[in-house]
């Protein structure tokens, strides 16, 4: 067990989703920046899905009460255990005991805590990952037990190391395929969207990620249609929202872009006035 002493900013169970209820209107959800969740799960041997502990801006403070291994990717969000610092993209032994917590964000803005064998919240729709009206509680809370594996493999030393390329948390540039509605644009707007740089602004979350600039929208609302995670809408103010892992699975905003999946892990680790450009 894990017993939650502060559950910080916004610390949330996400694993890779619930695929294959859309139709009814359900969010796919799961981690935001897949690719530091599936490293922190490699870095302990656990299958790609099993549930992390998807750390945004400022992290949790947990006591351990059972041996286990964890790993922290993602974000730099200064990890401490027991009061001393502690590395990313290191597979940790801990014992009972034992009390993880976080500091000053250095890099990113998401991190992601793995533990062996992922925490075992109950699976609902066949995903663990927690969303308001889904599960009980969008966000773990004070006071809270998180459910682990004990293991007696915990203090057996590992000699193996990765260089792990965290690059990405830095880089500036999404690549994005063509919209359905891209080819509708007049040639400026197309060529607008790629030469202009775009601020993240207040309005981004686990939904969906707005931008400062407007693009002037001539183009008529469509049909409610069908949208996913890094679909990139074009609203009637000309602003741009790029749609995230607890997005809905319909709208009526022209679909200008849609974000590559290396594209939706980079912004996923940005912060409100972080600048990008989109690159087709």
């Amino acid at each position: 067990m894990v017993d939650v002493l502060r559950a910080g900013f916004y610390t949330s169970i996400q694993d890779t989703g619930r695929v294959g209820y859309q139709h009814y209107g359900v969010p796919v959800s799961g981690t935001m920046d897949a690719r530091a969740a599936l490293l922190a799960n490699t870095l302990l041997g656990n299958t790609a899905d099993a549930a992390v502990l998807e750390i945004t801006m400022s992290g949790p403070k947990l006591q351990f009460e059972v041996n286990t291994a964890i790993a922290i990717t993602g974000a730099n969000i200064s990890p401490m255990l027991n009061g001393k610092r502690i590395i990313n993209n290191h597979r940790i032994n801990i014992e009972k005991g034992d009390i993880l917590s976080f500091g000053k964000l250095v890099s990113g803005f998401r991190s992601y805590l793995s533990v062996y064998e992922g925490f075992q919240t109950d699976a609902i729709f066949g995903s663990r990952s927690m969303y308001q009206g889904i599960t009980k509680s969008r966000t773990i809370t004070k006071g809270d037990t998180l459910q682990i594996q004990q293991t007696h493999k915990a203090n057996t030393k590992h000699f193996a190391s990765l260089k792990i390329d965290d690059a990405y948390l830095n880089t500036s540039t999404l690549g994005v395929f063509k919209g359905p509605e891209f080819d509708k644009l007049p040639r400026t707007k197309q060529e607008q969207l790629f030469k202009q740089t775009f601020t993240v602004a207040k309005e981004n979350n686990r939904m969906a990620y707005q931008f400062e600039e407007a693009i002037a929208n001539t183009l008529d609302a469509i049909l409610t249609a069908p949208v996913t995670v890094g679909t990139v809408q074009l609203t009637p103010s000309g602003k741009l929202i790029a749609l995230m892992k607890d997005c809905q699975t319909t709208g009526g905003y022209p679909r200008v872009l849609q974000l590559s999946e290396a594209a939706i892990h980079i912004l996923a680790q940005k912060i409100t006035g972080n600048s990008l450009r989109f690159k087709l």
